[in-house]
């Protein structure tokens, strides 16, 4: 998503204001659809002659008259999303969690396959999320640590069929009554999504609010929502909080024509003062458009917010605070799909981890084990699965695989090639990295500890030379199965910090029983970045980690879990770069 986070700060983030993570139009640490549309995973499986027909629609939510469950203050709303599929839920995603609001909008939207051919049952869960879960990424939550605020259900054709594409439906408890206790109402929306490549990059400034505080400044955020023909609005982004500042400046807000649709479809946009109690309050607001936005800049000239007047409701009183735009310009976004059906390539590498942790591999109860009836093991499954996929975008099918934490000729080695050569890392196709690993489980001795450092920084060599050949057309990814928290935290988050400025992704799959609590830290879906024992801060998140055991339990795959984030954190190296696809002239023949 990436994930939607409970909101830090008291729900200070800005959000929706990015490119989106893991779609078309992706790198917003936003979006968290675990279940839903990933063009990594779908271009594969069309390419295998899966073809479904289904048109991409967004779901956005509001809720009325929610629970309150919290003593000194208000519940704090999410949304979970869920499809029924042969009788069993599968989560689509998650929306960002609302701050002591019992009325709330969201912005994040869950984005759903709709296919006309078939049923589709939806339902929406909402919690109320412990305020000591804010900050954390809305997609690692344990739901049950949350409070549950009350259900709902409908078809998907059910919503897309109405004239308003919204349906509102009244929130029953588990036992799908609502009793005598009014549980409150959702609404959802469904619009089909725009397949447009522009987005907007805009840095919004305001000057001259008035001030709604008493013992010091207001603390101003925007809120930009796009008006629908019914009349309503739905909200697209908010920009972050800006404390005790009445000229405030905000970061740079990207909005993808997904978003606000065409340049002239109508926008409103609100600028409150926020309160950590929920009750923000309205500042000013006005009606615009893209299209007025991009005339402002070309101007030079700011536009005056309102309010409701206090007389008559229907008038609108001018203020003296203005909006101004100081920097517009027009972005074409490429998508995963651009990128790799043009010529660029995914490399697969892959280390395994040789720890005594992991058990005596010539017994049933080591994760190393081999089974002779042909039941793949954790790491053998975690290869298969991912490497599939993977090696689909590479031509050559060439894998360097990597051991680590084993013992050999006599001495622990924290990246070993895994077919024994002293040279050649290199195996063929993921039947080769199979062989390899069969192969090493007889000739090294496990050992320890569990280093990371080692083995990212020998594939960050590989693809810093890459880059330089290759300008940037080649993109690796390193899958790292271990059993055990990591040793040399701080030395793998140095690593991690230098690679993230190279095309190179990191998922790591975490088998066996462990507690890998700790191992959250290298995967920033909190939205903190991580920062070197220097000082210096990740360019961006190339890190995916995965428990096998929450996969297991869950609805969803190995893969859609792995690859989650990959063509979100593909597209952010290549626009970090400015990196297009390559022409028809370029496409080696």
């Amino acid at each position: 998503m990436g994930g939607c986070f409970s909101d830090l700060e008291g729900g200070k983030q800005a959000v929706g204001v990015g490119f989106r993570s893991h779609q078309n139009q992706n790198q917003n640490q936003g979006d968290n659809n675990n279940g839903a549309h990933n063009d990594a995973v779908d271009f594969f499986f069309k390419t295998k002659g899966f073809q479904p027909m289904f048109t991409q629609v967004e779901l956005s939510f509001s809720a009325s008259n929610l629970l309150d469950l919290d003593i000194t203050s208000k519940s704090d709303p999410m949304v979970v999303v869920y499809e029924k599929k042969h009788g069993k839920l599968q989560e689509l995603g998650r929306t960002e969690v609302i701050m002591n609001n019992l009325n709330p909008e969201w912005i994040e939207k869950i984005t759903v396959a709709f296919q006309f051919e078939i049923v589709q049952p939806l339902e929406f869960h909402v919690y109320d999320v412990d305020s000591k879960y804010h900050g954390i990424a809305t997609k690692t939550l344990n739901l049950k640590d949350q409070d549950f605020l009350g259900q709902a259900s409908c078809t998907l054709s059910e919503i897309v069929t109405k004239h308003s594409r919204s349906i509102t439906l009244n929130l029953q408890n588990k036992t799908r009554n609502g009793g005598s206790r009014n549980l409150g109402a959702l609404t959802v929306r469904a619009e089909e999504t725009v397949a447009s490549k522009i987005a907007i990059e805009m840095i919004l400034r305001c000057s001259h609010l008035d001030n709604k505080d008493i013992f010091s400044k207001s603390d101003p955020f925007l809120r930009i929502s796009r008006v629908v023909e019914s009349g309503g609005s739905v909200p697209i982004c908010k920009t972050e909080v800006i404390n005790n500042n009445l000229n405030p400046t905000w970061k740079p807000v990207t909005l993808s024509s997904r978003q606000f649709g065409s340049k002239e479809n109508p926008l409103l946009i609100e600028c409150f003062d926020f309160n950590s109690s929920g009750d923000h309050v309205l500042i000013g607001k006005l009606r615009s458009s893209i299209a007025d936005l991009e005339r402002l800049k070309k101007e030079r000239t700011g536009t005056n917010l309102f309010i409701p007047s206090t007389h008559h409701r229907k008038e609108e009183k001018m203020l003296k605070g203005q909006l101004f735009v100081d920097q517009y310009c027009e972005k074409e976004q490429f998508s995963f799909i651009d990128y790799v059906s043009s010529g660029f390539e995914l490399n697969f590498m892959v280390a395994v981890d040789f720890t005594a942790s992991n058990g005596n591999p010539r017994y049933s109860d080591s994760l190393h084990y081999i089974d002779v009836s042909g039941q793949l093991n954790s790491y053998q499954r975690a290869i298969m699965e991912v490497g599939e996929v993977i090696q689909f975008y590479d031509s050559d099918r060439k894998f360097p695989a990597w051991g680590f934490g084993g013992s050999t000729a006599g001495a622990v080695s924290h990246c070993f090639n895994l077919n024994g050569s002293p040279r050649d890392s290199e195996v063929v196709g993921v039947e080769g990295i199979m062989d390899a690993y069969a192969t090493a489980l007889h000739n090294v001795t496990l050992s320890g500890p569990t280093l990371f450092g080692p083995v990212i920084n020998t594939a960050a060599e590989m693809a810093a030379k890459s880059l330089a050949s290759h300008n940037g057309s080649k993109y690796y990814v390193l899958l790292i199965i271990t059993d055990g928290v990591v040793t040399d935290l701080q030395e793998t988050i140095n690593a991690l910090v230098k690679a993230s400025d190279l095309p190179l992704s990191v998922l790591i799959v975490g088998v066996g029983g462990a507690d890998f609590t700790n191992m959250e830290v290298l995967d920033a879906d909190n939205g903190r970045r991580l920062e070197g024992s220097s000082g210096r801060i990740a360019t961006r998140d190339i890190v995916q980690f995965v428990p096998m055991r929450e996969v297991q339990r869950g609805s969803i795959s190995v893969v859609q879990a792995l690859l989650e984030e990959l063509p979100g954190q593909f597209l952010s190296f290549m626009r970090s770069r400015d990196i297009k696809p390559l022409t028809s002239q370029q496409v080696p023949h």
